[in-house]
């Protein structure tokens, strides 16, 4: 069923239809069929779902529609679905609302459900305390298996998951239990004696790209989170940590594009919102582009002795810049995926000046060879060639160690990628040709 379809139907008030088809839809589906619909016939479809489905629907719905079906909500409804809704969830949503529909959410939900909020709401942006849930399944040592298994049952479908249970004695996290270790043992056995106290936690402003590094790194479906005395205060679970990382993927891909992030997605941007996250590095790149048309200024008199030094100035800069970006783009990857880290800066140093060193001899012989084949200049040959040599070096160089000085100044990486050092590089190759060219050429 598509757009199309699902507005036919409303047209032709086929509701029944509509219901059954829903009923058999996935809600992720589902919630992005909504999403492609008119506003109008967006609030009709979602009154079709059910009360459960519908609060899940509009979970994985795009902020600017969820408000849309806010305000369109009675009283009832609106409380319906938040009281359906995670915690997590709901904290996600109303970080997105303007100020009167947070209000409008904020007086449909009872005086608990308030305080919890306000303390997801009260954790740093970006750590590990704004994106935990803390709706979660808790066990007592001195509980049986037995024991164990029938709070699950009483309290499992108002938890964000039941596959780990947490071991918790004043209020202090001592072990786990997973759903599959409660099913293989006895009964009769207690929670201490089946847990396990070897525990992989975070703490509550811990960064929330290092809790999603720590989720993938050992496969886990939820990781505890703590306070800095110890005490459990909430878990993040998988679901949230693949949000996290593909929201910190895409905020390294528009850094490394010189541009500024955004939150909202590229047809929720406007035009002017776009223009703006784009100018001010165009800008800055643009004007320290300048520095390599100086230096080319600078040597006007080595054109007008030799005119063919022009005609290879655009292979140097591309293929110079290119081999820094190869190297950038490596190094940022290794980095944001854990592999590399500061204290590997002179290996990674050592690794690049190897790589260079293979294709600089590669590029400076090709080039050397064709440059005798169409010219005949063996000194024009040797130029090009050194100049490939040293700029390639310098460029693999730069490189490799601009993230890892970013990453050392605490910023992120990624704003060091290909069109900053492609800058640099383009101004260190003119200055690298033109210097090799006076002294072989005696210009």
């Amino acid at each position: 069923m598509n757009g199309k379809e699902v507005c036919e139907l409303l047209e032709k008030k086929q509701y029944r239809i509509l219901k059954e088809s829903f009923a058999d839809m996935n809600e992720v589906d589902l919630a992005e069929l909504l999403g492609e619909l008119p506003e109008k016939q967006m609030i009709m479809a979602f009154r079709l779902t059910g009360k459960e489905e519908g609060a899940e629907i509009f979970s994985h719905m795009e902020p600017r529609e969820q408000q849309i079906l806010v305000e369109a909500m009675t009283e009832r409804e609106l409380k319906e679905v938040l009281d359906e809704m995670f915690l997590d969830d709901t904290a996600d949503l109303l970080e997105e609302m303007p100020a009167n529909v947070v209000e409008r959410i904020l007086s449909n939900t009872d005086a608990d459900t308030r305080r919890q909020l306000n303390q997801l709401l009260s954790y740093p942006e970006d750590s590990a305390g704004s994106i935990m849930t803390v709706e979660y399944v808790d066990l007592k040592p001195q509980m049986t298996v037995k024991d164990a298994l029938e709070k699950i049952r009483r309290v499992g479908i108002d938890s964000e998951t039941i596959y780990t249970c947490y071991v918790i004695r004043n209020k202090k996290l001592l072990g786990i239990v997973t759903a599959k270790d409660l099913l293989i043992s006895d009964e009769r056995k207690t929670i201490e004696e089946i847990m396990e106290t070897n525990i992989i936690k975070v703490q509550t402003h811990d960064d929330q790209e290092t809790v999603a590094n720590m989720i993938r790194k050992y496969g886990l479906l939820a990781l505890p989170v703590v306070d800095r005395e110890g005490c459990m205060v909430g878990i993040v679970t998988v679901d949230d940590a693949m949000e996290v990382m593909e929201d910190e993927t895409t905020e390294d891909m528009t850094l490394m594009a010189a541009m500024q992030p955004s939150e909202d997605s590229y047809f929720g941007t406007s035009v002017l919102r776009h223009a703006r996250n784009r100018i001010p590095w165009l800008l800055v790149l643009m004007l320290s582009a300048t520095f390599t048309g100086m230096i080319i200024t600078k040597y006007e008199r080595a054109f007008e002795a030799i005119p063919i030094l022009v005609s290879f100035i655009p292979m140097l800069m591309d293929t110079s810049g290119n081999c820094g970006s190869q190297s950038s783009t490596l190094i940022i990857r290794g980095m944001a995926v854990d592999e590399i880290h500061l204290r590997d800066v002179l290996k990674v140093v050592w690794k690049e000046i190897r790589v260079a060193a293979v294709v600089s001899c590669t590029l400076a012989a090709v080039n050397g060879l064709r440059i005798l084949i169409m010219y005949g200049d063996a000194k024009l040959a040797v130029l090009i060639g050194l100049t490939l040599v040293c700029t390639v070096t310098l460029a693999e160089l730069i490189g490799c160690s601009l993230p890892m000085l970013a990453k050392k100044c605490r910023m992120d990486p990624a704003i060091m990628a290909a069109p900053l050092i492609t800058t640099c590089v383009d101004a260190a190759a003119i200055l690298i040709y033109f210097a090799i060219a006076t002294h072989l050429f005696s210009l």
